[in-house]
């Protein structure tokens, strides 16, 4: 009997590595184009502006075509809300079970689209839609063979992760992040499969643009301990700016309502006409800010730079997303986070209280730190930024720039920018309420009110059927003496029509304290 569950335990997880592998090389594939074609278009825009520099006749069809291309976008954003923005809320939406979308018409509209907004040289980056495109390939795949609904969102999981993981040349990152941020889920049931997505996605990524990190800062290899002092300053520093990013975008949508004399079609034409003067100025800011952060440690190091190029990014960043375009903000961040370092350096520099060869180092450890704060993912952060610079070497100051940023964002009443999104587009665009027969999965977290209680003693709402518990790399058919544990992955089937609600209460029972 032992050995007959072995061989189908080994069968399931061989079946699941396949699948996940199957998902990771088609996620890395698409997503590789996307991110090859966005690369080269930014090119094209940026020679082209070169050109113009001789021959300004050619600005004028540049206009007229640059309207045209807004108003095609705008209508096409529009009529499929689902493309919109970044397209993390709505992965994120998928795997709680409150939001769907079908697969393959958010996939070559977001294709398409993304890489004309982001391409044209616009403040958006390619990293949130390079997750729903990566997480629209594994629901495509998914829905072909899987056979329950926790494989979907097991297969929408790993597509994201994979999605991510081509657009940064970063799989651990990539696997934290849907994890800690996305998913919220770290079972081994789908931890496993996340991670080997990314793995296979990266190998496709390195294919197309091999092993160079995505952002080659040339830095100082040890960073000494008598600038340690300096890192908790950058840490609120960040903690503060980064608390004002979230209150910003986040009530953007509101304040362009407020613009009554432009119709949300046409938002799309302020940034594609503000974005040519940046363009013909300071090409070396377009697009998501790759470029930028490379270019930093080379530029001069003077306040009024370091300042304008924070003003010019963060206003049109802002702009660019707002216009609900296909793009995101996650690589927009890092771009402000290096720069905001870069300014720290510059102002004690100036002061006389940091030497001038630890300006690469300040923009490394401002980039993870102000995303950590803004998507309260500080172990992303730290994984991601010491994957994109190519080395280990600064995991400690890292980690206390990103753990800083974070408490003073925490300590604001800042929320997760992603989650905050997700529950404004709910909020906007309230989903029908799914009737019938859904399916859920929630992890126990430790100390929570579901740890150590038997089933039988938890008061479950009417309609939910507890079906599997996933511990460790068993799967156990519950009973009502079945005693929950942290770590278990529950998977709960729930009837009726207050599907919403009835997950919420069962996911803050598996996460909050029984004290609270």
């Amino acid at each position: 009997m032992k050995t007959t569950r072995i061989a189908g335990l080994s069968y399931s997880n061989l079946h699941q590595a396949g699948r996940a592998i199957l998902i990771g090389l088609a996620a890395g594939l698409v997503v590789s184009l996307f991110r090859w074609a966005i690369q080269n278009l930014l090119g094209v825009v940026i020679k082209a502006f070169a050109y113009f520099h001789g021959h300004p006749v050619w600005l004028l069809p540049w206009i007229g075509m640059s309207i045209f291309i807004a108003l095609l976008l705008g209508n096409l954003v529009q009529k499929n809300p689902d493309i919109k923005g970044s397209g993390i809320p709505q992965v994120e939406g998928q795997l709680t079970g409150q939001f769907d979308e079908k697969w393959w018409p958010v996939l070559w509209r977001k294709f398409f689209g993304g890489i004309i907004s982001i391409g044209s040289g616009l403040f958006l980056g390619r990293e949130g839609p390079s997750i729903q495109l990566g997480a629209a390939v594994g629901q495509g795949i998914a829905e072909k063979n899987a056979r329950t609904e926790i494989e979907r969102r097991v297969g929408i999981a790993s597509g994201a992760a994979a999605g991510l993981s081509a657009a940064f040349n970063a799989p651990i990152a990539s696997t934290m992040f849907i994890l800690e941020e996305v998913y919220h889920n770290f079972s081994p049931l789908v931890w496993l499969s996340v991670f080997i997505s990314s793995l296979s996605a990266n190998l496709v990524s390195m294919a197309f643009f091999g092993l160079e990190p995505d952002l080659n800062v040339p830095h100082e290899v040890l960073f000494p301990a008598s600038q340690y002092w300096h890192l908790i300053l950058l840490g609120i520093l960040l903690g503060l700016l980064g608390r004002l990013y979230q209150v910003v975008i986040l009530r953007l949508p509101k304040w362009m309502h407020q613009i009554k004399f432009l119709k949300p079609v046409c938002y799309p034409i302020i940034p594609f006409l503000l974005v040519i003067p940046i363009a013909w100025w300071w090409p070396v800011t377009l697009g998501g800010g790759n470029n930028l952060v490379v270019a930093l440690p080379k530029m001069p190091a003077e306040l009024k730079v370091m300042l304008g190029l924070l003003v010019l990014r963060f206003v049109f960043s802002m702009i660019s997303y707002a216009t609900e375009l296909p793009g995101g903000i996650f690589l927009p961040i890092l771009t402000l986070g290096g720069i905001i370092g870069a300014l720290y350096c510059v102002i004690m520099m100036h002061w006389g209280l940091i030497p001038a060869r630890y300006l690469p180092n300040y923009i490394i450890y401002a980039m993870a730190g102000y995303f950590a704060c803004i998507s309260k993912a500080p172990f992303t952060a730290i994984l991601l930024i010491t994957e994109m610079v190519g080395t280990m070497t600064h995991l400690m100051p890292l980690a206390i720039v990103s753990i800083v940023a974070w408490l003073v964002v925490d300590l604001m009443g800042g929320t997760p920018v992603y989650a905050a999104m997700f529950a404004n587009m709910m909020h906007k665009q309230p989903q029908k309420e799914l009737l019938g027969l859904t399916q859920m999965t929630t992890p126990i977290f430790v100390g929570s009110r579901l740890d150590g209680c038997l089933i039988k003693d938890f008061d479950w709402p009417v309609g939910a059927l507890i079906t599997c518990i996933y511990r460790g790399e068993n799967q156990l058919i519950p009973h009502g003496d079945t005693r929950l544990k942290a770590g278990d992955t529950l998977v709960v089937q729930l009837r009726g029509k207050n599907h919403i609600a009835n997950q919420a209460r069962i996911n803050l029972a598996a996460r909050q304290s029984a004290h609270d």
